[in-house]
């Protein structure tokens, strides 16, 4: 199966840059698709110095759909945006007063890969920080994926009036232009081998970086198992009942609104989905936001405001008038609390709603 390459690249203009992210490119386009990937033939997306998170959310949005494998390379730079204190991929207009705007929300990623097939999707990355998300990243890691393999480093913020050079990404793109790919974590470590060895010799100090090394799920991971069992064309009840039982053992085990418990009810949503019953993957989207909200977890975090978009996405799948009636009030409800990034989107339900009820 073909495999999908997205190279991309990214850094503020201006004195905000603190990497010449687009340098390395060059270097990665003059690789082989087929190398960059690992498989016989990869068709391959170049972003470089995007202006607009939508746009490379669209980009990255179509890679993840691809059926085969992905490897995602990421050169660019941390920020944190001043409202909620998450990390975003800062774009060509970020600037620290307008990061949660202009900057690629770091869990956007995350969550376009979510649905990916256990072990399909391996990301390389090569990040720098400035000072106040190097402190953040100290005691908070960046949060891939439980289904991707990850590697690369994340860099401290380079000296005062200095840009910083992508030196792990060159190297992986250095390594690979000899037409060989190795195993991902081997092609790491020759990385990292080479990234110490140029810095050693041109007697720079050695490097503070905050390694990135997960090589992904095990081969028994239950994800991996309801993933085989999807694409298998297997009827979805039996995983969806896998995963209830493991929901129900999580919230025996760590509470009902535990992480893990919600990752399984995620799962299930998601298995709805698949299943084309588009009103029980938004039920189930709904309970989910609603249990974040009620353990404390604010509105505008990342994980609720992922649920209530999902929620809101399947309703407007729901054909069934009374059942969209329903999910819809609940939804509007939900909206109130939680808009969300999409303007309009708690307009768009009491449109939809309005226009039901006059139907009914």
């Amino acid at each position: 199966m073909p495999g999908t390459v997205l190279l991309l690249a990214a850094s503020p203009v201006g004195k905000g840059c603190l990497v010449d992210a687009a340098s390395v490119l060059p270097v990665l386009a003059a690789v082989e698709p087929a190398v960059l990937s690992g498989t016989d033939t990869a068709n391959v997306v170049e972003l470089a110095d995007p202006l607009e998170p939508q746009a490379v959310l669209t980009r990255l949005r179509a890679a993840a759909a691809a059926p085969g494998p992905l490897t995602v390379y990421v050169a660019g730079q941390l920020q944190l945006d001043r409202r909620q204190r998450l990390p975003h991929l800062a774009l060509a207009r970020t600037t620290p007063a307008t990061v949660r705007y202009t900057a690629l929300p770091w869990h956007w990623i995350k969550e376009e890969l979510r649905l990916r097939p256990s072990g399909a999707t391996t990301l390389l990355l090569d990040l720098h920080a400035d000072p106040e998300t190097w402190q953040w990243l100290r005691a908070n890691p960046l949060d891939c994926g439980r289904n991707n393999a990850v590697h690369g480093r994340i860099a401290p913020p380079p000296s005062r009036r200095t840009v910083a050079a992508p030196a792990y990404m060159r190297a992986v793109a250095t390594i690979l232009r000899s037409g060989h790919r190795p195993p991902v974590d081997q092609l790491h470590r020759q990385a990292l081998a080479r990234v110490a060895a140029d810095a050693a010799a041109s007697g720079a100090p050695a490097g503070a970086d905050l390694v990135l090394t997960a090589p992904g799920p095990a081969a028994g991971d239950p994800h991996a198992v309801l993933a085989a069992a999807v694409r298998s064309g297997r009827r979805t009840r039996t995983p969806r009942a896998r995963a209830a039982r493991h929901e129900l053992a999580a919230a025996h085990a760590r509470g009902p609104a535990s992480e893990d418990a919600l990752h399984w009810a995620e799962v299930r949503a998601d298995l709805a989905m698949f299943a084309g019953d588009p009103a029980r993957s938004c039920r189930a989207w709904l309970t989910v936001a609603q249990t974040r909200l009620d353990a404390g977890q604010p509105p505008g975090a990342p994980a609720v405001e992922a649920a209530v978009d999902r929620a809101h996405h399947q309703w407007g799948r729901v054909r069934d008038d009374g059942a969209a009636r329903e999910l819809g009030t609940a939804l509007a409800a939900l909206r109130g609390r939680v808009p969300g990034r999409r303007e309009g989107a708690l307009d768009h339900v009491r449109r939809e709603l309005s226009r039901l009820q006059t139907q009914g």
